[in-house]
């Protein structure tokens, strides 16, 4: 006769009591942890707002549908002082994002070579790319804009005694000017045929080059994407009827240059100030990112028979990417934030136009959250594109 085997017993969560139920505990901690943050800013929150009433600062915004009646210098958008104190706010924001983008665009371009000619086996070549870093990094970067400012184009000659450059372009006291392109008279077709062109090549890029990687067969995604750009805007040349854009010079008339595009100091200085500083940064960021790939993995590319400006665009700089990108965002949100510095030179970005506003309407605590918001919404949105990218191009564990 078989014997018995001891039946094991099991605890089940039923068995335990509620108040020693780890599930149940760890619940509670979060609703309670929730109820007191909670809490503690709703009784933060109300007392800044009655301290506020009682003060006489209003918190509404009403006072954005007001005119301005103050005027903004080199607007991107049409505007004069009748505009309304919202308007002029998005007049601000606008400029504010113009600066963050071309100063992003070039430091970006800048810090990646000085970052590899930091690296380069030319000592000449090594050690100017070190000075430079090591200026622009032991500088404030307002001292920086100062400088840029008041020697370098405080110091331009009279409109009437303008540095010619090529009789092209012209440097004088009011600013820099070149040569603006225009469009001709049907030149919006040839414009939308050309942006249609550029969405399909990056979509070709994509869906080929995706194909490639999964069947292992070539695709030509590179020449097949290059051809549509070329052959789309010759398309919209021919439905234009006519050569699409054509230059607009600039020309001394009066007292003043007029036509072309023009630069005033103010946008230049912050513009040249902001990128030769957050270059500085981006390069050391490369170079520590291209340092941190395995030398083997250089050493192979080589030993193949690539060259080395191939072994830098195939084998180096994808692999560098995943350690450049992570400090490279916070690179570009330091940018964003520091064009704010542009008030002390009398560029009239956001930050700025936030402080006239507070000057004309009196309202301090609302303009400044308005401030805030648009900062932190420029750099949320610039973390979460170069985050999507940095996990496309991680490693993926198998």
């Amino acid at each position: 006769m078989a014997s018995k085997q001891p039946v094991e017993q099991y605890t089940t969560h039923s068995d335990i009591p509620f108040w020693r139920d780890e599930r149940v505990l760890r619940t509670a901690a979060q609703i309670i942890s929730a109820a007191l943050i909670i809490g503690v800013l709703a009784w933060v929150t109300i007392n800044f707002v009655q301290g506020a009433n009682q003060r006489g600062m209003s918190l509404n915004f009403k006072f954005l549908g007001d005119p301005a009646e103050f005027p903004i210098s080199d607007s991107v958008i049409p505007y004069d002082p009748s505009r309304s104190f919202g308007y002029a706010f998005l007049v601000g924001l606008i400029k504010t994002l113009l600066v963050t983008v071309i100063g992003v665009f070039f430091a970006t371009i800048l810090g990646t070579l000085i970052g590899l000619a930091r690296l380069s086996t030319n000592w000449l070549l090594s050690r100017l790319a070190l000075a430079y870093i090591e200026f622009h990094r032991n500088i404030p970067l307002l001292v920086l804009l100062f400088l840029w400012y008041f020697p370098v184009f405080g110091s331009l000659p009279a409109v009437s005694e303008s540095i010619q450059l090529g009789e092209v372009a012209f440097l004088n006291e009011r600013g820099i000017y070149l040569p603006m392109p225009r469009l001709n008279e049907g030149g919006i077709i040839w414009l939308i045929v050309l942006i249609l062109g550029i969405v399909l090549a990056i979509v070709v890029w994509i869906m080929l080059r995706k194909r490639q990687e999964t069947t292992g067969q070539s695709t030509y995604f590179v020449p097949i994407s290059l051809a549509i750009l070329i052959f789309f805007p010759l398309i919209g040349w021919f439905l234009a009827g006519r050569i699409p854009l054509r230059l607009e010079y600039p020309f001394f008339e009066g007292f003043n240059f007029h036509g072309g595009l023009r630069f005033t100091p103010e946008f230049a200085a912050l513009v040249i100030g902001l990128t030769m500083y957050t270059a500085a940064f981006i390069a050391e960021v490369v170079r520590a990112g291209v340092q941190a790939v395995d030398r083997g993995q250089i050493e192979a590319a080589r030993a193949i028979g690539l060259n080395q400006i191939r072994v830098l665009g195939l084998v180096v700089l994808p692999q560098a990417l995943r350690v450049i990108i992570p400090p490279l965002i916070s690179q570009y949100l330091n940018l964003a934030k520091n064009s704010s510095l542009a008030f002390f030179i009398g560029y009239q970005e956001v930050f700025s136009v936030g402080k006239i506003a507070i000057n004309q309407a009196g309202r301090a605590i609302p303009v400044f959250l308005m401030v805030m918001v648009s900062y932190w919404l420029i750099s949320l949105f610039t973390s979460w594109i170069l985050n999507l990218y940095n996990r496309r191009i991680q490693f993926v564990e198998r």
